[in-house]
């Protein structure tokens, strides 16, 4: 450890890490650089926006069997939000990365490049490359620009310090590839992680959250629409893309002053069957409704998504359709897709075959994201089925995301939500789409066969239409069912 005097205030600053190039000073924000014998002022960095995130400066875990200390971190804001990245010190004296976005976590340490490594241009998410031998596939391609700055840091880094990167995925293994500093980038390779799988301590708790979120902003949860004056409750540092329910305004909130970006569209008011701010108590934890959204197929078919946040669960959404109601998650863990044309994939272990392949887009919004959404965002989506579990593709320009979704009775929402899920506005539960097609053939079939009968008065023809006839009434009841 080298500790050395602050040139800004005088205060003592700590180098923990021997790769650490700057530190940044915790009482005037001054970053100071490490100098041969000497340091120098580089000027203030600005203060990190207070996040939701439960990582903090000293929090520590462990990781592939080695111990590890948070000693810095940057905050990045790109086009669709904002992530942190927490510079770590293991203790055998090596350093890495650990990567928190929207309540997804991956570890990562830099790793020498065998082979030449694509252009940053070339790559387009959802495809296929090889990197040092092995085949990851795009999963998101991010221009961003610091926003602030805390700790200490391996290299220098201040306000519009810019960063071009690239994310890879291969099943749980996680490979980012860096184009900050020129055309050939830095490899970082790791895998995704939970806090949890991490035996993480020293974490904040829920007060200490709820006490420093949006501290910089001087308000917490809730601001004003500069464009019409009504509430928005939000997370400051975490959903900081903001649609206003009463103006459909779309908003920036991760700086001290939220932003309008555009001015809201003139659409109808929707009432959907749970309102902002609905909150669900699941498995003795409360969960809240934060965001909800529209969205149509290609067909004409719509439905609405309903995004849920805990401090310590993160984020999952519910999705009511003609189908019926889902909880689906993102994944951090991506099945085996060989290709965008693929008509499976495979996932521990199992099989799972391609249902449908559309395009999605979003017709009316409310409320706080995770990302930024706004009426008319189009993303291609890939469905996937086996038994009642489904995963999901969604392919955009920038960012390939997989989630899991599984069926959700319309009773057990009413257990969780009580009186907040509006019965007069939630879709009644119905079978899945193979029941219901598997019924039709089968009607089909039978009326095929029962036209030779109908000339045949022996007793057998009541027996065909009473077989019709339950059939009918099973297909009808399972749509009903929970009503």
């Amino acid at each position: 450890m080298q500790i050395v005097a602050c040139p800004g205030c005088g205060a003592q600053v700590e180098f923990k890490s021997h790769a650490a190039v700057v530190a940044v000073c915790a009482f005037c924000r001054t970053t100071v650089m490490k100098d041969a014998d000497a340091v120098r002022d580089l000027g203030k960095m600005s203060a990190v926006l207070e996040d939701f995130s439960r990582i903090q400066i000293g929090s520590a875990g462990v990781q592939g069997g080695r111990g590890f200390t948070v000693v810095g971190r940057i905050q990045l804001k790109y086009a669709a939000g904002i992530w942190n990245e927490w510079f770590l010190l293991f203790d055998d004296g090596s350093n890495g990365w650990l990567g928190d976005s929207s309540g997804l976590y991956t570890v990562t340490t830099e790793l020498a490049a065998s082979a030449t490594l694509p252009d940053f241009d070339a790559i387009t998410p959802g495809r296929c490359y090889d990197i040092n031998g092995e085949r990851f596939t795009a999963a998101e391609k991010r221009r961003a620009s610091c926003i602030g700055g805390q700790g200490e840091l391996p290299f220098k880094v201040g306000d519009g310090w810019q960063a071009r990167v690239v994310d890879l995925r291969q099943g749980g293994a996680f490979i980012t590839l860096d184009y900050s500093d020129g055309e050939r980038p830095q490899l970082y390779k790791g895998v995704s992680v939970t806090l949890e799988q991490m035996a993480c301590q020293l974490l904040r708790d829920d007060e200490q959250i709820r006490a420093t979120a949006g501290k910089y902003r001087g308000r917490v949860e809730a601001l004003d629409c500069p464009s019409c004056g009504s509430a928005i409750h939000y997370l400051p540092g975490v959903t900081t893309s903001l649609v206003c329910p009463s103006c459909q305004a779309q908003l920036d909130a991760a700086g001290p002053q939220a932003q309008i970006l555009a001015s809201g569209a003139s659409v109808e008011q929707v009432r959907t069957a749970l309102p902002l701010g609905a909150s669900a108590t699941v498995n003795k934890v409360v969960w809240r409704v934060i965001g909800a959204m529209t969205r149509r197929d290609n067909e004409g078919s719509s439905w609405t998504e309903y995004l849920l946040y805990n401090t310590t669960g993160g984020f999952f959404w519910l999705v009511d359709s003609e189908q019926g109601w889902r909880r689906s998650s993102v994944m951090a863990t991506w099945p085996q897709w060989p290709s965008l044309e693929a008509d499976h994939v495979e996932l521990d272990q199992a099989s799972y075959s391609k249902l449908f392949d559309y395009p999605a887009t979003v017709t009316w919004a409310a409320g706080a994201f995770n990302w930024r959404v706004a009426a008319g965002d189009v993303v291609q989506v890939y469905e996937f089925q086996r038994g009642q579990a489904a995963l999901a593709a969604e392919l955009s320009a920038d960012e390939l995301t997989w989630s899991r979704s599984t069926p959700v009775a319309l009773d057990q929402l009413r257990a969780w939500f009580g009186a907040a899920l509006r019965g007069d506005v939630a879709r009644k539960a119905v079978a899945p789409a193979g029941t219901r097609l598997a019924s039709r053939f089968a009607l089909w079939i039978l009326g095929l066969n029962a036209i030779p009968l109908l000339f045949n008065f022996s007793g057998t023809i009541f027996w065909v239409v009473l077989a019709i006839v339950a059939i009918y009434l099973s297909e009808h009841l399972f749509g009903a069912e929970g009503s």
